[in-house]
């Protein structure tokens, strides 16, 4: 029996060292993977915190973007009340011309242009001036302004 016994306690010992081994291994590859993990954890904090300063930055973009929008709609704004003052002016001033001269002088321009101006003037006015045109221009200028009016 004492044969038997060293041989079953080599095989012990055998059987110990893989397993031995193996737990190496195990550790080894926990180890790994631990390692792996952490990496890729500081990929993703790196990125979450990449993307919060491009979040912040466009909404920086949209606050300065929507600022000028309000200038460019105030700057039109303030262009078409210019327009509309000297429409205005222009109206008046053909507002004191006798409808006859008015009429001829009108007649003369673009046909949008006349429609402005006849708008901004008075409309016994104007009714005379376009009353004084030539018939086909007053038939234009009058389907121009009815357009408008719709």
């Amino acid at each position: 029996m004492n044969r038997i016994m060293p041989g079953i306690f080599i095989t012990l010992m055998l059987t110990s060292s893989v397993y031995a081994q193996s737990d190496l291994d195990m550790v080894s590859i926990i180890e790994k993977q631990r390692q792996e993990l952490v990496q890729k954890e500081e990929i993703i904090k790196k990125e979450t915190e990449r993307l919060k300063t491009l979040k912040n930055e466009i909404a920086d973009s949209i606050v300065k973007y929507n600022e000028l929008l309000k200038q460019i709609d105030n700057s039109l704004l303030m262009a078409e009340e210019l327009g509309n003052k000297r429409l205005k002016h222009v109206a008046k001033a053909y507002e004191a011309m006798q409808p006859e001269d008015a009429a001829s002088r009108l007649s003369g321009l673009e046909a949008s242009i006349a429609v402005q101006i006849l708008l901004k003037m008075n409309s016994k006015k104007a009714g005379l001036v376009i009353g004084m045109m030539d018939t086909t221009k007053a038939t234009r200028i009058t389907k121009d302004l009815a357009k408008l009016k719709k």
